[in-house]
């Protein structure tokens, strides 16, 4: 095992710190499980013995042949009820440990995944996170579940016959262990072989997650544009890839099953013939030969199961692989720790406006280095302005907005909210002065009372009251149990214009000083739109504004118009100014007044 896989298989043994006694519990039962498995060959020996009336134990000397074999029986019974007893203890506590250790895992990775920044997520494919979260987790529960405890245990059983037969017959007792030295070698490396095809198998699966997400998610596209046949195509050549991966992983399986039948077969064979020869010349007793043909059969039985759980474990360790690099991901967005923000805080006090300022300086940002988005780009929103973000497609605007709400860091210079460095601000602080209105609308599963809460701890009386005064009444009276209608999900059982009322809404709700809107009003029809804008009127009053809009009416009222062009101001102004000054606002305004272009 690689140190880089130990070092990641050590950072989650605290997962079970919590479930110590149960694992302690189900590592005492080992030996006697163990031991109640070596005794059976023996008893089964030893009832041959009694009848051959060959030497027998110690503890059988003195009886006759039926309290000897009555005293077998019920000794063998004992250690059979014994041995499923404790197994059937032992399996539960490996399951359950098992199951919490999936639970803890599957939480921090959700974690760490929400905690991401979107330029991880937007290399990232959904599905493969997916893949992560869910298959490889349960590969990694039966890792510490049954596939480490069953290794031990297998190890106990193995060491527990080897001591028992050694101590009987020591001649055969070796023979027998020597042969195990090349199958363990073989092993070994067929599960390294393993290993690389079980890698594949991951990120093949991975990607037919992504696949059918993907798919799924486009299919009105799909069919709008009859491209099923084509999908289907390309569904089948990551289905295809994904069954050759498989495909490696099965023979290098049975192959392993393979090897050990016949080695365990030749085993039994040996044993037959070399002990058969030695019970002929009066050696040994027929019993003893049969004790060992058990032991012999017994002996390959942890084998088997080693083998097989060294396939499961090489599976875990490729989850480990998996999920360790997704928990090395380093958090690129964090906030600082509490002595350098209170410092910061204290350092910024002076110069602290009033709420609501926004200073963009020297701010330069690209997401990939060979494409700059914004460069250089300073301006300053005064606490109450209004202002409207204009330009071509690709000038940076909603870039501005994520470097704002710090979904992504500028790679040069600084942005400040009140006089401080939104870096220096805690991020539940920046979020909660900061409302944002995105273009794509998103809204949970769940009632809309619900989503326009989330996490705002709001009465249903004031919720009501505050729908009334920001104009829902009317669109929660064409719901059916209005705040309590159900929402499918992503809101699919409301128009886009209603989704993006209610957006709105929730936003409003959580009173932030900085109203952010990247086409808050894109799927709105004109009606819808002049209703949000009389109640926007009341909610913009006293607050800092930033609006991205495409259209005159949404643009025209900005007490401030920024122009940009390649991620640069090149003009600013309001409308009139901007329109006077015949520059690129006058073009674009000018051509969707003919209805040519949007701003």
């Amino acid at each position: 095992m690689a140190a880089r896989d130990r070092q990641r298989l050590l950072n989650l043994i605290p997962y079970l710190g919590r479930d110590r006694r149960r694992l302690l519990l189900t590592l005492l039962l080992l030996i006697p499980v163990a031991f109640s498995a070596a005794v059976q060959p023996l008893l089964v020996g030893q009832a041959i013995s009694v009848l051959r009336n060959e030497p027998r134990a110690a503890w059988l000397v003195g009886q006759s042949v039926s309290e000897a074999m009555r005293t077998l029986v019920l000794c063998l019974l004992a250690a059979v009820l014994v041995r499923l007893a404790l197994q059937g203890v032992q399996s539960y506590s490996v399951q359950a440990v098992g199951q919490r250790l999936t639970a803890r895992i599957r939480d921090d990775l959700f974690r760490h995944a929400m905690a991401l920044s979107l330029r991880f997520h937007d290399r990232t494919p959904v599905g493969k996170l997916l893949t992560r979260l869910t298959s490889d987790v349960d590969a990694l529960a039966e890792v510490f579940g049954s596939g480490a405890i069953g290794v031990l245990a297998d190890l106990v059983t193995l060491v527990v016959i080897a001591v028992t037969m050694l101590s009987i017959e020591f001649r055969l007792g070796a023979l027998l262990l020597v042969i195990q030295i090349p199958v363990v070698v073989v092993i070994l490396w067929l599960q390294g072989r393993y290993r690389k095809a079980n890698y594949r198998v991951r990120e093949e699966l991975s990607q037919l997650n992504a696949d059918l997400q993907e798919n799924l998610q486009g299919l009105d596209v799909v069919q709008m544009f009859r491209r099923e046949a084509v999908n289907s195509a390309r569904f089948g050549v990551t289905t295809n890839a994904y069954r050759k991966a498989v495909d490696g992983t099965i023979f290098y399986e049975s192959a392993i099953s393979a090897f050990i039948e016949w080695v365990a077969l030749t085993a039994v064979a040996i044993v037959l013939a070399l002990g058969g020869w030695m019970v002929t010349d009066g050696t040994i007793g027929l019993g003893t030969l049969t004790t060992f043909i058990l032991f012999s059969q017994r002996l390959f039985d942890p084998l088997r199961q080693l083998a097989e759980r060294f396939t499961q474990i090489q599976g875990g360790l490729t989850a480990v692989q998996r999920i360790g690099e997704l928990l090395e991901e380093p958090i690129e967005i964090s906030d600082l720790a509490n002595e350098q923000r209170t410092a910061a805080a204290r350092r910024s006090g002076r110069e602290r406006a009033s709420e609501g300022e926004v200073i963009f300086e020297n701010v330069s940002f690209a997401y990939r280095p060979d494409d700059p988005i914004l460069t250089d780009l300073s301006f300053r929103i005064a606490p109450g302005e209004h202002v409207a973000l204009v330009g071509p497609t690709g000038s940076g605007k909603t870039t501005v907005i994520r470097l704002l709400c710090r979904l992504y860091e500028p790679q040069q210079g600084r942005i400040l909210l009140d006089g401080i460095d939104i870096r220096e601000l805690p991020s539940l602080t920046l979020r909660q002065r900061l409302g944002v209105v995105l273009q794509d609308t998103f809204l949970f599963s769940g009632n809309v009372a619900d989503n326009l809460r989330l996490d705002a701890a709001i009465p249903d009386d004031e919720l009501q009251r505050i729908c009334r005064e920001l104009g829902l009444d009317a669109l929660l009276r064409r719901l059916p149990d209005g705040l309590a209608t159900e929402l499918r999900e992503r809101g699919g059982n409301l128009s886009s214009g209603e989704r993006q009322l209610l957006a709105v809404a929730r936003v409003a709700i959580r009173d932030p000083s900085v109203l952010v809107m990247d086409e808050a009003t894109a799927f709105m029809d004109p009606s819808t739109e002049a209703t949000l804008q009389r109640d926007l009127d009341k909610l913009l009053h006293a607050r800092t504004a930033i609006v991205i809009a495409h259209r005159l009416a949404t643009v025209e009222a900005a007490d401030r118009i920024l122009v940009l062009r390649r991620g640069r101001l090149i003009e600013q102004g309001t409308h009139r100014e901007l329109r006077q000054a015949g520059g690129l606002y006058a073009q674009l305004a000018d051509l969707q007044e003919r209805g040519l272009a949007r701003l």
